[in-house]
């Protein structure tokens, strides 16, 4: 027996599925409260929480009523999803995935000959480590929360739009759902480009109807100016921290909040078209500058979740971005973590 939710957000549907003993985690009449508030877009009060102030971790954990909530064994908390939930009526999705119990003869004899497999990509920095590779027409990627120790595995059809997840025994519902998490953003990356949506590695400010999308490499400030804004310029709203879609919509780039934030619990189901998208960097002075074309282009798809060695998914993302850097105004803001870089920002972007 198949649990079903399905989910629409950035432009396209998702349908999870979740094989016995997994199943959705109730939510509190209270967290169902605040799911409803979110589907209608709402500002709940949730702030961006970079390094410095993880304390206000907790604050963001009661206003989304996510404070005390424990961990059952084969339950998953799809709580971040809740405000994006849709009917399932039976259409197909643009992509699925199904959690299952364990993993099938076929890929347990596969993964006596991993060393073998054909690895495409390895990321391994920082904890989570993920590993990817091509298995015959699959795709299979493989999540380590830390050194040595495998979450599971995902495996994805030819096109990417189908995708069966098989936790290792013995893990735990917590570490399973933040894997589950990392295996839709990637399927996201990779039916999105296909379908014109792209995620992006940044934080979103809304003002006056439009959105403004603050990115950089990590450790920039992304969470601090977002927060800045909301503390010095009136009628600012968080729509995202961290990771937003956007896609083209007539002759406009939209911004749509998602069910992946970050640290910062903001899943709210919004979207406003772009008025800007500001690159970020640290540095004494407070200063603006006009990128185009050819720098607005580099900037903008060093954000982008991109799949760089699917030649296919590139040939996809490369002209929706070309398309920002030519209709949307994008900007370099060098900057202090001050009032001073808001206002710097503010008068340059909004003219």
């Amino acid at each position: 027996m198949l649990r079903d939710k399905r989910f629409i957000f950035g432009g396209l549907t998702l349908d999870v599925r979740l094989e016995e003993p997994w199943d959705f985690r109730e939510l509190s009449p209270e967290e169902k409260a605040i799911a409803e508030r979110l589907s209608r877009g709402e500002d709940i009060g949730v702030i961006p929480v970079p390094a410095d102030k993880l304390e206000d971790l907790s604050l963001n954990e009661r206003l989304t009523g996510h404070s005390g909530i424990k961990h059952q064994r084969y339950v998953l908390d799809f709580s971040q999803y809740a405000p994006f939930e849709a009917p399932v009526d039976g259409s197909s999705a643009d992509f699925s995935l199904t959690i299952c119990a364990e993993m099938p003869d076929w890929l347990v004899e596969a993964e006596k000959g991993k060393a073998s497999w054909e690895r495409v990509v390895a990321v391994d920095e920082v904890p989570p480590f993920y590993y990817g590779y091509k298995l015959g027409g699959r795709t299979v990627y493989e999540f380590f929360p830390v050194q040595d120790v495998s979450a599971g595995l995902l495996v994805l059809e030819e096109g990417y739009c189908k995708g069966v997840y098989y936790p290792r025994p013995k893990i735990g519902p917590r570490a399973t759902m933040f894997q589950v998490n990392t295996s839709l953003m990637i399927m996201f990356t990779f039916v999105g480009a296909m379908k014109g949506s792209l995620l992006l590695h940044s934080s979103v400010i809304r003002r006056e109807g439009e959105a403004n999308l603050f990115f950089g490499v990590s450790g920039t400030g992304k969470s601090t100016h977002s927060r800045l804004w909301l503390t010095y310029v009136k009628d600012a709203d968080l729509m995202n921290d961290d990771n937003p879609v956007i896609r083209f919509e007539g002759d406009r780039l939209i911004a749509y909040g998602t069910p992946w934030s970050g640290k910062t619990l903001c899943y709210r189901n919004v979207k406003a078209p772009v008025r800007a998208m500001v690159r970020l960097e640290q540095a004494p002075e407070n200063t603006i500058t006009r990128l185009y074309l050819l720098e607005a282009y580099a900037s903008v798809i060093a954000a982008c979740s991109t799949i760089r060695w699917d030649s296919g998914v590139m040939d996809k993302i490369i002209p929706i971005v070309e398309r920002i850097a030519n209709e949307v105004p994008c900007w370099q803001l060098r900057c202090r973590p001050d009032e001073e870089a808001v206002k710097v920002c503010k008068a340059a972007i909004e003219g």
